[in-house]
């Protein structure tokens, strides 16, 4: 399927979430958050469109060339910067063999400590990443698309439950594309099949 290479998708994926004491941090920091962006090889549901369920899965090499210089980590993929690479309180591991693995030191800012404190109460749970990609494949039978190259990641963030507009309007707008073509595909294969009927002089049976 002919896609836009630089179109930027959005997807929440995991719970963001402040570690207990004792657990092995990444950051020496009590304003500790960590979580996965997304997870590798296991499928999940993108949308349904006329009760078909539109899926997607992250093949495991998929970042393997990715750029992944200075990804920063918002709230909601807008606003202030909470965490960010290039000063060393963010780190984006895609080499987690479950996946992109995440933590980020919410210390350095107002805002990044307001946030600590509304993952720890629970008041934000979810985790999104915002990608560009550089290949997939389509199994029509199972209608599962695999992301198999991913171009740039921009940012992490942490995000409000239930997932935020963009993540929405991103997914849906795949599955729109993806049902429209199979529609069309089978119209097409339909007509081909009445007008070989037509010549052969037999009865189409659907």
């Amino acid at each position: 399927m002919p896609f836009k290479p630089k179109e930027r998708e959005y997807r929440v994926m995991q719970i963001l979430a402040a570690p207990t004491d004792g657990a092995d941090k990444k950051f020496d920091t009590e304003n500790y958050v960590e979580g996965y962006a997304t997870t590798y090889n296991q499928p999940y549901v993108l949308g349904s469109i006329d009760g078909v369920d539109y899926k997607e899965q992250i093949d495991r090499h998929a970042l393997d060339e990715a750029d992944l210089s200075d990804v920063i980590m918002q709230y909601d993929h807008e606003g202030r910067v909470l965490a960010r690479q290039s000063n060393h309180t963010l780190l984006v591991d895609p080499s987690d063999p479950h996946g992109i693995f995440v933590a980020a030191d919410l210390s350095k800012s107002d805002a990044a400590r307001n946030i600590f404190n509304d993952i720890s109460a629970g008041l934000i749970q979810g985790m999104s990443w915002a990608f560009t990609v550089n290949a997939d494949s389509y199994d029509a039978a199972t209608h599962t698309r695999t992301i198999l190259k991913i171009g740039k990641v921009y940012d992490v963030s942490a995000v409000s439950i239930p997932a935020n507009p963009a993540t929405n309007i991103s997914a849906r707008s795949y599955c729109e594309r993806r049902a429209a073509e199979e529609q069309q595909e089978f119209a097409d294969n339909l007509a081909e099949r009445e007008k070989l009927a037509a010549e052969c002089g037999v009865l189409l049976s659907l």
